[in-house]
């Protein structure tokens, strides 16, 4: 039997190319490409099954959510968390998470199988990047979708995100309450939009205070092995006097790194360092001291997404929203004073 993915083989194009001329949907397909596929259609005698034709003009229920792909052995624990109370909330609102993988290189046609194929009413995206090309794939087709982070501003969906700009202002603004003025950070180089909004925090929070911020206060690095090396490599460029007694990192994960290589170079956490992470992983809890770190609320921005998840599928002529969720600076003892002057 002749099914839509021969079709779309013949024709040269996606199976939801196929299925939205089929169902008339006025998504991006030129007249060119609708042209290709009818002519394929016709030359195969490709018949739909109206059975599962009708099935699929109901509402599925089902959410489609694509596990992040991350290189073994390392782990993203704040998305394992946001898959499992994605889930939760979803099911509270009576969905369920259809969950799917794509290549790293190349995400588009796993979404777009699934787009022909009818199995879901809406995505989920999350780790979004600048030109993300899921986001601007699914723009440009129309089709309903959420996302847990942003990406171009004038790229007009609907979005949730921690807002970690707010997050990181906590963070100095602590620090400087406990005496510190030498306030470094750690951040992901430029192309992270995660780390430039956490990057502005920093920034607006260190010029009210008009204090001066050395080049080497802001460190841009991704996560590896040698990464806590790496980075007090840079600040042993300064004189003793002029290095931080405090760091903002950009993960838990980062932050275990630099509490390390800090204590090998004879630094004493909490101490003669202060060091402050964010995400608030179980693990952080239980270091030796306990981090000072910034949860993020990922139940409160599942149930938001989950809420306009049903919105849009109710009404896709809904405006959008864009909503920015403040994490809670959890206060541990990797923090404290600023240590005398020697």
């Amino acid at each position: 039997m002749v099914t839509i993915k021969d079709v779309a083989r013949a024709a040269g194009v996606s199976i939801a190319a196929v299925s939205y001329v089929l169902n008339n949907k006025p998504f991006g397909v030129s007249d060119d490409t609708r042209k290709r596929i009818l002519e394929a259609v016709e030359q195969l005698g490709y018949t739909r099954n109206m059975t599962a034709l009708n099935l699929r003009a109901s509402r599925t229920r089902l959410i489609g959510y694509a596990l992040p792909y991350i290189d073994e052995p390392r782990t993203n624990t704040v998305l394992e968390h946001f898959a499992f109370q994605l889930a939760r909330a979803a099911s509270a609102a009576g969905y369920h998470l259809l969950t799917f993988t794509y290549p790293e290189d190349n995400p588009l046609p796993a979404y777009d199988e699934m787009i022909g194929t009818g199995r879901v009413d809406c995505f989920v995206l999350a780790d979004t990047t600048h030109d993300d090309p899921r986001i601007a794939h699914l723009l440009d087709l129309g089709f309903p979708f959420v996302s847990f982070g942003r990406a171009n501003p004038d790229w007009d969906f609907n979005w949730v995100d921690t807002d970690g700009k707010a997050g990181v202002m906590m963070a100095v603004d602590h620090l400087l309450a406990l005496g510190h003025t030498r306030i470094a950070i750690v951040t992901w180089p430029e192309q992270s939009l995660t780390g430039s909004y956490r990057l502005e925090g920093y920034l607006e929070a260190m010029e009210q205070t008009a204090l001066p911020i050395p080049e080497l206060y802001i460190q841009r690095t991704e996560y590896g092995e040698a990464v806590g090396e790496e980075v007090f490599d840079q600040f042993d460029r300064l004189p003793t006097v002029a290095q931080p007694t405090a760091i903002i990192t950009p993960s838990d994960l980062m932050a275990i790194s630099i509490m390390n290589e800090a204590e090998r170079r004879g630094h004493v956490v909490g101490e003669t360092l202060s060091i402050v992470g964010f995400d608030d992983e179980l693990l952080s809890r239980y270091l030796h001291p306990p981090l000072t770190t910034l949860r993020q609320p990922i139940a409160a921005i599942s149930a938001e997404l989950v809420a306009m998840v049903g919105a849009l599928v109710n009404d896709p002529t809904a405006p959008t929203r864009q909503v920015l969720l403040p994490p809670e600076l959890i206060v541990r003892e990797s923090v404290s004073r600023v240590p005398p002057v020697s």
